[in-house]
This record gives C-alpha cells, sequence and structure tokens, in this order.
C-alpha cells in the first residue's frame, strides 16, 4: 500500500516543478485529500487534515456529529457505536475518528492526484492570464520548441509553462528558423482555449518593430520619445512617426542613435528590412509630407470630410513618391491614416490646379527666428565662435544652411555639422527644406532633414 511518506514525496515533486510554494503545496494536498475522503465516505463529508512536511506524515480525523437515528452516515455516527469507543459520548458531541492513510486505497490515491494536478493546472492559467494580460506589445524572447503545419511554438525563457505560438501569418516568410534556435516576438494578444490561455506571438505586426525601438532607445522607455503611429510591409519596409514630449530631444536623433547605432540593431533584427523615422505631425497635411519621405514633397491640399490628402510633386520625384509598386505612398497612407493622391506638377496643372507650387508650408512657429547662437541651448561656445566667425549670427542666419555648408567653415567636424543640423530640424520641426542629396551616391533615395532612412 502506498504510504503518506510516499504520497508527499510523489505531491512534492509534482509542484516543484511547478514552482509552488510551501502553503499552495499544503493547500492542494488537503483538497486533494478530501476529494478522496468524499470518494470513499461521501460527498457531505466532514474531516480534518494536518501535514507534517518534516516527519513525512499526513494525519486525517473523520469528524462525525452523535446523533440518535444516523439520516447522513458520512457525517453523523449513531450514540450506541460512539459509545463503544467512549462511554462518555453524549447525542450532539463531535467524534474524531482517525484515518489510517493507507486505507484510502490506490483508486482514492489517484483521485486526490488528480484533484492536485487539476488545481496545479488552473493555478498555472490564473498566472499566464495575470502575468501577461497587460503586456500585449512587450518583446518576449525564448527558444522554438517545435514547428508544426507552418506555426512555431516556443518556450519562453522566463515562463516556460505559458503556451506560445507564432502563426504563419504572424511570421516574415523571408525568415527561416529552426527547432531550438532562439527567437524574439512581441505579444500580440492573449488567447483562450479550452486548454487554458495560450499567447499568440508575432514578428510580423508592427508591434513588433516598435518592441524592438523601445528596447534600443532608452527615451522611448522614459516615455520621453513615443511611437505615435507606424505602418509596415513585413520584409520590405516600416515608417514610423515619432514625437518628442521634451523640446530639447529630437526624436528621429534619439531613435538614429550615433552614427545610426540604434536603428541598425532593429533593422539586424530585421533582417534587412528598411525603415524610414519621419517626425509626427498633429497638422494631417504636414504629416502627409512627412510621411512621404524620401521624396520632396511640393504641396498638399487636404480634405478633412473625404480623409483625403492630394500631394503635388516635381516630375522627377514622381516614382520616388510612389515607391515600389506603390509601397511608399501606401505606407505613407496607413501611417497617416488618410489616403494620399498623388500628382506630378504637370499634371496637377493640366487638371486646372491653380494654387501656387512649391511654395514651402507655413511654419508651425518662427517665435525664434533672430535667436541669438548664444542663445540657443545646446549650441557649445567653440562652435558659436566657429559661426560668428563666418559671419553668422543668428538662427536666421543658419536656418537654411546644408551640411556641405557647415563642413566648410573651420573647425567644424562631421559630427558636429550632423549636431547642428539635427539642432535646426529640431528648432523648425519642418521636413520640406534641404533635401538630403548628400547620401553615398547622390541618390534621391536619400533621408531629408529630420527624417531618417535605414
Amino acid at each position: 500500500m502506498i504510504g503518506s511518506a510516499d504520497i508527499l514525496n510523489a505531491i512534492r515533486e509534482l509542484t516543484n516543478s511547478k514552482q509552488l510554494d510551501r502553503s499552495e503545496l499544503h493547500g492542494l494536498l488537503e483538497d486533494g485529500i478530501h476529494a478522496a475522503l468524499a470518494k470513499k465516505h461521501g460527498p457531505n463529508v466532514q474531516a480534518e487534515v494536518e501535514i507534517d512536511e518534516d516527519r513525512g506524515q499526513i494525519r486525517i480525523v473523520l469528524l462525525k456529529t452523535v446523533v440518535e437515528d444516523v439520516t447522513d452516515p458520512s457525517r453523523e455516527v449513531s450514540v450506541e457505536e460512539a459509545r463503544f469507543e467512549d462511554p462518555e459520548f453524549q447525542v450532539g458531541d463531535m467524534m474524531e475518528i482517525p484515518v489510517d492513510f493507507a486505507e484510502f486505497g490506490r483508486t482514492a490515491v489517484q483521485a486526490a492526484k488528480q484533484r492536485i494536478i487539476q488545481r496545479v493546472r488552473e493555478g498555472e492559467r490564473t498566472r499566464i492570464r495575470d502575468e501577461f494580460a497587460g503586456r500585449v506589445g512587450d518583446l518576449l524572447s525564448g527558444e522554438i520548441q517545435q514547428i508544426e503545419r507552418g506555426k512555431l511554438v516556443v518556450m519562453l525563457n522566463k515562463f516556460r509553462e505559458a503556451e506560445a505560438i507564432i502563426p504563419y501569418r504572424e511570421q516574415n516568410h523571408r525568415e527561416h528558423f529552426h527547432q531550438g534556435e532562439p527567437i524574439r516576438a512581441v505579444l500580440k494578444r492573449v488567447e483562450e482555449t479550452p486548454k487554458g490561455p495560450r499567447l499568440i506571438l508575432s514578428r510580423a505586426d508592427p508591434l513588433f518593430v516598435k518592441a524592438l525601438f523601445k528596447l534600443e532607445v532608452p527615451e522611448i522607455q522614459q516615455n520621453i520619445v513615443d511611437i505615435r503611429a507606424a505602418a509596415r510591409e513585413v520584409g520590405s519596409r516600416t515608417k514610423i512617426a515619432v514625437f518628442s514630449r521634451d523640446d530639447s530631444i529630437d526624436p528621429v536623433g534619439a531613435c538614429v542613435g550615433l552614427k545610426g547605432s540604434r536603428v541598425q540593431a532593429v533593422v539586424n533584427e530585421l533582417n534587412g528590412e528598411r525603415i524610414d523615422i519621419v517626425p509626427w505631425s498633429a497638422d494631417p497635411e504636414r504629416f502627409a509630407k512627412l510621411a512621404l519621405a524620401p521624396a520632396r514633397v511640393a504641396r498638399v491640399f487636404s480634405d478633412p470630410a473625404a480623409k483625403t490628402i492630394q500631394a503635388v510633386v516635381d516630375e522627377d520625384q514622381l516614382s520616388l513618391a510612389i515607391g515600389r509598386n506603390g509601397q511608399n505612398v501606401r505606407l505613407a497612407s496607413e501611417l497617416t491614416g488618410w489616403k494620399i493622391d498623388l500628382y506630378s506638377s504637370r499634371e496637377w496643372l493640366d487638371r486646372g490646379g491653380d494654387a501656387p507650387l512649391f511654395a514651402p508650408l507655413p511654419e508651425e512657429t518662427d517665435e525664434a527666428a533672430d535667436v541669438k547662437l548664444s542663445e540657443i541651448e545646446g549650441m557649445s561656445p567653440a562652435t558659436v565662435a566657429v559661426l560668428e566667425e563666418g559671419g553668422y549670427r543668428t538662427l536666421n542666419d543658419i536656418i537654411d544652411l546644408e551640411r556641405e555648408d557647415l563642413l566648410k567653415l573651420p573647425g567644424i567636424a562631421p559630427e558636429e555639422a550632423d549636431r547642428i543640423i539635427a539642432m535646426l530640424d529640431e528648432l523648425t520641426e519642418d521636413g520640406e527644406d534641404g533635401a538630403g542629396e548628400d547620401s553615398a551616391g547622390g541618390s534621391n533615395d536619400a533621408p531629408r532633414r529630420g527624417e531618417s532612412a535605414v
């Protein structure tokens, strides 16, 4: 027969593997024993269970009320039977009847074990819900445990009991993984199934890109910089719109990092997927203009009722604005949430457009146009001295300078020139001036001021 020490050791091993503490262990054992007692003595049985884990002993005592006539044998005992054990028993007394654990038998022990396993599973499901219910959008890491019918079954590093899968539609089909490989993915949703909660992970959703930037950019972790919108075509290109709650921090520069280190880390995780980073704007026209980067947009006209943007570009910018197979304008439309119709300047005029073309959008603010260089926060005295020596004394004097212009000044290194350009972009909050024609090879596909494309 199985003794209390044997079952206690077996259950202890079971619960240790499920990361239960001692109080949970005792609660599960007591619940399982009550289930076994109910199976043997009836559903209304009353009992006291004491567990001495140090000695490996389980003390079980049935509690029965002494009565004249027994109507429920599981809870009552006749006064005659009680007095057979002790003549002092009176009607209404509570009789304690010790139970040897070995009397349960194999069937009763199995019932107790099943109850415990059930409670363990319920506890696991509750912990999974509590742990992940508020973590949608978080980056999770694990190991590919199995590949079945196109989906990836993942064993998480920090919560191995959770069932986590990456469905076929949530994968980047340019990537190929094998069993046992490490993998990172974003939690997209928690799905309830008959077997409990299931974690649906994704490497294809824009949430994955957001989670990677959050990992790489401290300003996003600190809620200083926010990714306000994202649009993605998996394996090819992603556009994100960023906003800074601190006027002294350039959101695009924060996401790009020194020499592009931060955005490059994200690109590497995405296996070379291109990423465009643009400033977010509450003005739909300005936002659409920025979202169409790297193309230079001459004018935009909005129809708020139809949520439509008409964008006019020069002839040599039309193919860049459209992108390969319409990708650029399609992602820009998704990023802004507005339908974008593109027109070349010639087509716009042929259609009767009479608005002045190639006129810059009005500045959102021009309060700082005549600020002295020495009063600009972040401008070092050495840089101010070099600029003043070159004849530039106010913000208005340098606002239209390009990187090449700055590099012509003695004492301005490439890194300092990049920093000044980023500072100007932050101060003006406009991305149309000075298109990025200084990229490697002089390509029209270069990022513009206030924008980044990797």
